[in-house]
């Protein structure tokens, strides 16, 4: 007899931090018992128990074709099949970075690293290196990963030097990251009026998907630049989640369509699909910036794994297959569900918004925001939030696993058929009635 998954939960935490290697799979947001997963296919996931869900995590994006998708398992065995890690170059590292130069056209050279978090960290460091300057700029509920400097939590007044947002980050380290409200133009002009000749960088989610999606406003990325390029600072564009997910160039694709919002920025780093599945992620930019790093120039980054030859096989298999059609069937399937969910909940008459970045797309609950445009962190934190955790609940009892926590995205692929889409839609009357039915918590 298969373990349960509250079984596998009690063994996990005797012997891992929390039962978990990444906090939101704890479920603490929503409670409950985390379910664990043996295997995926298409738009299903199975748990230990032998649960089939319809899964709108997607691995938090990378699954783009959908779960164990034919050309990338077999892209996978057969690189595995010549080795699984050599310590040195091989021609699928060329590949894959020529596949996203061509895709993104700011990105000139391209270094691959193993996570998101340590793109980031690897572009601050260049950012900083280039520039000969030490502090950042970041906005409030933007996510890039878990290094030191960008676990920083905004003080009070229109932005500060920012106070540690986790135990053991150090305060010098956190001092130097400014935190200021995103989609707030006069914030952060008054930062670089105050700190300009010493900002060596402004990190911003190209479109913010890690407080629930929070678009950017027209034309604010375009305008972020050009205020830190007159400051002499450098724009690192976080495209970790918005990646070649929300279109084949990410959202900087989208925004280029338009004249008036279109953009350039310095660095971009990417996570997720380009890897499609697998641990890759990746930093690049324009090449005069991306060759200060080493052995060219002075900035040092290294990784023993950086550019493993079965991950880079799962990334090129991904980018080659996901066209046009691709992006066709990602945008109907999101606004299928988006439409329908928020129908659902409008019928039992849940106040709610619903929050769209390309096929992105994630729901905030509440009168307090359902009339009003979300554009920042303070005003996705006014949602009640508490209607969540039931809504999950029921949907998760009826097959259909999403995201345990209001503050992420929602994730489709183009294994959504019908089907698959056809079982969430029939499992939304009863969550949005939980979601009506729910209490705000006591103290």
């Amino acid at each position: 007899m298969n373990a349960t998954n509250a079984e596998l939960f009690a063994r996990a935490q005797a012997a891992i931090p929390g039962g978990v290697n990444s906090p939101v799979r704890a479920f603490r947001s929503v409670g409950g018992t985390p379910r664990f997963l043996v295997s995926a296919k298409g738009a299903h996931v199975t748990d230990a128990e032998g649960r089939d869900y319809v899964d709108l995590v997607a691995g938090w994006g990378p699954a783009i074709l959908g779960h164990a998708d034919a050309r990338v398992v077999a892209a996978v065995q057969d690189a595995a099949s010549r080795g699984l890690s050599f310590g040195s170059s091989t021609p699928a590292e060329t590949e894959l970075a020529e596949l996203v130069e061509a895709r993104v056209a700011p990105v000139e050279q391209l270094r691959l690293v193993s996570t998101g978090t340590e793109a980031t960290m690897s572009a601050i460091r260049l950012a900083r290196g280039f520039t000969g300057r030490e502090l950042l700029v970041k906005f409030a509920g933007h996510y890039h990963g878990h290094s030191d400097g960008l676990l920083a939590e905004a003080g009070s007044g229109l932005a500060t030097f920012a106070l540690p947002g986790s135990a053991g980050v150090p305060a010098d380290i956190a001092a130097l990251t400014l935190v200021v409200p995103y989609n707030d133009l006069d914030a952060l002009a008054a930062v670089f009026a105050e700190h300009g000749d010493r900002i060596a960088a402004v990190i911003v989610e190209a479109a913010a998907a890690n407080m629930g999606v929070v678009p950017p406003a027209l034309g604010f990325n375009r305008a972020l630049v050009e205020l830190a390029h007159a400051h002499g600072a450098l724009v690192i564009s976080d495209e970790v989640l918005t990646g070649f997910r929300v279109s084949e160039a990410g959202w900087w694709g989208i925004e280029a369509r338009d004249e008036a919002s279109a953009y350039t920025p310095d660095l971009m780093t990417f996570g997720k699909v380009i890897g499609g599945g697998m641990p890759v992620a990746a930093l690049g930019g324009r090449a005069e910036v991306m060759q200060q790093l080493a052995p060219l120039g002075p900035v040092y980054q290294a990784g023993t794994l950086s550019g493993n030859p079965v991950a880079v096989a799962a990334g090129i298999a991904t980018l080659r297959a996901a066209d046009a059609e691709v992006y066709a069937k990602l945008d109907a399937a999101a606004a299928t569900i988006s439409e329908a969910t928020s129908a659902a909940l409008a019928a039992e008459g849940v106040a709610h918004r619903v929050q769209r970045a390309g096929n992105l797309f994630s729901f905030v609950f509440g009168e307090a925001v359902a009339g009003v445009e979300v554009r920042d962190y303070a005003t996705v934190l006014r949602q009640e939030s508490w209607r969540y955790a039931p809504f999950f609940h029921s949907m998760l009892d009826q097959g259909v696993s999403l995201p345990p926590s209001v503050f992420e995205a929602w994730f489709v692929t183009a294994a959504h058929d019908d089907a698959a889409i056809g079982r969430i839609v029939d499992a939304l009357p009863a969550a949005a009635k939980a979601a009506a039915a729910a209490t705000a918590p006591v103290g």
